[in-house]
């Protein structure tokens, strides 16, 4: 972009592909983007790649936690990555504390943690958000996803985006993504108003659409 830096651009697979084939396919056709990708824990081990991101993480490092994945044992596999406090985890259940635990795990383990913020249909933006952030969040990028925008179509506009990036700019100076139905259409106004990345879900699965996307990092 303008400003020369690289930008980072995230594809969340969720729980696609349904297939290890078609999740090697998928791979095989988007690595050489060099982006971020997060597929879902059983293909983990299965993709060599510097920049596999985990989709969730637990606090502990090891213990009584049924079906739940240490951010140590993800370091080991050679993520780098990991997303904490999606909008889905949230609906869940995930509390604020919870989150806060999984980000010190992460970082120390030595994961980048990508916290996700955002607000409901009806919500006031910044005072959610307000909310979400944590105390320290050094090494910590800050992924900004509206929930009401997330796989709706319905996504947020720059313009709209923007002013919440400067609220958060106003209190961090950590670098932040867009998310929330970002197609290749729309993706370069995000990154040219100052967005440092994207966080991609469903046309990350896509893999001709998420090379668009890509290409505008």
């Amino acid at each position: 972009m303008s400003n020369g830096v690289k930008k980072l651009i995230i594809a969340n697979w969720k729980m696609n592909p349904e297939t290890l084939i078609k999740a090697k396919r998928l791979f095989n056709a988007v690595k050489k983007t060099k982006a971020i990708i997060c597929p879902p824990f059983p293909y983990l081990s299965v993709f060599k790649y510097n920049f596999l991101c985990a989709q969730d993480c637990h606090w502990e490092e090891s213990g009584a936690f049924t079906g739940e994945v240490s951010p140590k044992r993800l370091k080991n596999l050679g993520v780098k990555y990991v997303i904490i406090g999606h909008s889905e985890r949230r609906a869940l259940g995930e509390t604020e504390e919870i989150i806060e635990k999984k980000l010190k795990a992460a970082l120390k383990a030595g994961l980048i943690p990508i916290l996700c913020v955002g607000e409901k249909k009806g919500e006031n933006a910044k005072k959610v958000i307000n909310k979400q952030l944590k105390k320290n969040l050094k090494g910590v990028i800050i992924a900004y996803e509206p929930v009401w925008a997330i796989g709706t179509g319905n996504f947020c506009s720059a313009n709209k985006a923007n002013k919440v990036r400067e609220f958060i700019k106003e209190k961090l100076d950590n670098k932040i993504l867009y998310g929330g139905s970002v197609n290749s259409k729309i993706a370069k106004d995000y990154l040219k108003i100052g967005f440092d990345g994207l966080l991609v879900g469903g046309a990350s699965l896509d893999a001709e659409e998420f090379r668009k996307i890509a290409k505008n990092a």
